[in-house]
């Protein structure tokens, strides 16, 4: 008996690997992607279902926005006619269709690639990505091993600046912390001494997790290398400490900020959801919300 990606699969359940037609393989590329896009909801990616719509799931162009690739190339995909995907459009495709980790891996042995374990290509955790498609109005994103941020609201990019653009060492918060003076700018100098021990205590946490050979590990030698001061609080050996939930800000455009910063934290994937808010009434409230026009006028300006 064939199975549906060509392996030959015995009577005693024995399975002899055949070389799998390239024609068929990418038939079963197509019928992956196609079913997960027709799994998802309008809904599910927070938008909302017109009365006009057929379609139980999303459409390709709708797909093919939230991965960042043509709706022409989305469709060739499903019908196996498209060239192979690189592993950055794999990538995308799994964000962007809201794929588990499992299925992650899965459409990336399709293409007989390993799934990437880079800090640039952490695949998000789909239980935080549904949160964070509620989110749109709202300053909240995603963080990954050693304080790389994966993902953020318009809001968010409002607020704290493009954090997905850096690249190399340079995506950790704690690295930027310590070698970047211009990482520093949105917060006021009271807090600086505090911060300094609470990204050391957080990247001493990162490396047990991830350990040598890590993004993390990386990060923590280039630190130790090249800042005096991380050198220093690191030798205090403290673990445990974090951000306290109030946090200020010194923003270039609306002025001083008062926020609460919620932190939803996913033990599977050492994921956390980071979401900000203002007191109602406050001023800062009112800057809050004035910065969230701006933020969703740089995602249409885009």
């Amino acid at each position: 008996m064939i199975d549906s990606v060509g392996l030959l699969i015995s009577n005693d359940s024995q399975r002899e690997e055949l070389p799998v037609s390239p024609v068929r393989a990418k038939d079963a590329l197509g019928a992956f992607l196609r079913s997960r896009r027709e799994a998802l909801r309008p809904e599910d990616i927070g938008l909302r279902r017109g009365p006009h719509r057929r379609a139980g799931g999303l459409r390709r162009e709708e797909v093919a926005e939230l991965c960042g690739i043509s709706a022409d190339y989305v469709g060739r995909l499903e019908r196996g006619t498209g060239p192979w995907p690189s592993s950055e459009v794999l990538a995308a495709l799994a964000r962007g269709l809201r794929l588990t980790s499992g299925e992650r891996n899965h459409l990336f042995s399709l293409c007989g690639r390993a799934a990437p374990l880079s800090p640039a290509a952490e695949h998000i955790d789909v239980g935080i990505q549904r949160i964070l498609d509620r989110l749109n109005d709202t300053p909240a994103q995603v963080m990954g091993q050693a304080g790389t941020t994966l993902r953020q609201t318009p809001p968010a990019v409002a607020l704290l600046g493009d954090e997905t653009a850096y690249r190399g060492l340079a995506r950790s918060a704690g690295y930027r912390w310590f070698l970047d003076p211009s990482g520093r700018d949105l917060y006021p100098a009271r807090d600086h001494a505090a911060n300094s021990r609470i990204q050391a205590s957080l990247l001493r946490e990162s490396l047990v997790r991830y350990g040598d050979g890590s993004f993390t590990a990386q990060v923590v030698a280039a630190l130790l290398d090249q800042s005096d001061e991380f050198r220093s609080v690191w030798d205090l050996q403290e673990a445990g400490l974090r951000f306290p939930p109030e946090k200020h800000f010194d923003h270039p455009e609306v002025g001083g900020l008062e926020l609460y910063c919620q932190t939803l934290v996913d033990g599977g994937s050492g994921q956390f959801l980071l979401v900000f808010t203002a007191a109602p009434g406050s001023e800062s409230y009112d800057r809050l919300a004035l910065l969230n026009v701006v933020g969703h006028q740089l995602l249409e300006g885009s």
